[in-house]
């Protein structure tokens, strides 16, 4: 993978743990050659992640709709900031520039980028892995979730295999090298033939 999307908390959250894996992530992806591209804000798990990238050298781009700029919040020293017209625009940008995607924890906002994009691999608009960095178990009620939804019959079985998960920045980052999208049934390409 040359380019992974994070999508990641404007807020620290309530343990510091969540501050340390973050920089434990941007740390990773700058040394291992990985760009980072994400929301472009210089908050909380956002810009924790982008700093650490940074620090450590690698290249980090921002993408933001103009609706959003404030000086606050805007990271001025990005290797690239990309200005978009609204969040669709945003979403479709850091999907087509990224080769998986990674979300820490966060808000409905990180939520609903990470469901878009597993969503997108589960009928097939891509094959990119898709990830939960599981700090401190934070995303356990969301795989229950998951379960649950398999269980109900909302989801297949096969379509938890779409979900990459770890506790860790190193081991999620080895999964993700080891990602390949599962055999399923796509009802939606069945009904086109």
């Amino acid at each position: 993978m040359k380019t992974i999307c994070v999508y990641a908390g404007s807020n620290l959250g309530n343990r510091p743990e969540y501050a340390e894996e973050a920089r434990k992530l941007g740390r990773l992806l700058a040394e291992q050659g990985i760009e980072l591209v994400y929301g472009g804000s210089k908050v909380g798990l956002m810009g924790e992640v982008a700093n650490s990238a940074l620090e450590h050298g690698g290249r980090v781009v921002g993408v933001m709709p103009k609706g959003l700029f404030r000086g606050e919040v805007v990271h001025a020293g990005l290797t690239e900031f990309i200005e978009v017209k609204d969040m669709h625009e945003r979403k479709a940008l850091m999907a087509q520039r990224s080769d998986g995607f990674i979300a820490l924890p966060g808000g409905f906002g990180t939520f609903e980028e990470w469901f878009e994009a597993i969503s997108w691999t589960q009928i097939g608009i891509h094959n990119k892995p898709v990830a939960l960095l599981n700090v401190l178990d934070y995303y356990t009620p969301l795989l229950r979730m998951v379960d649950h939804s398999i269980e109900a019959e909302f989801a297949q079985v096969s379509h938890r295999q779409l979900v990459v998960e770890a506790n860790t920045a190193e081991e999620l980052l080895a999964k993700m090298e080891q990602y390949q999208r599962p055999e399923m049934t796509n009802k939606w390409k069945q009904l086109e033939d």
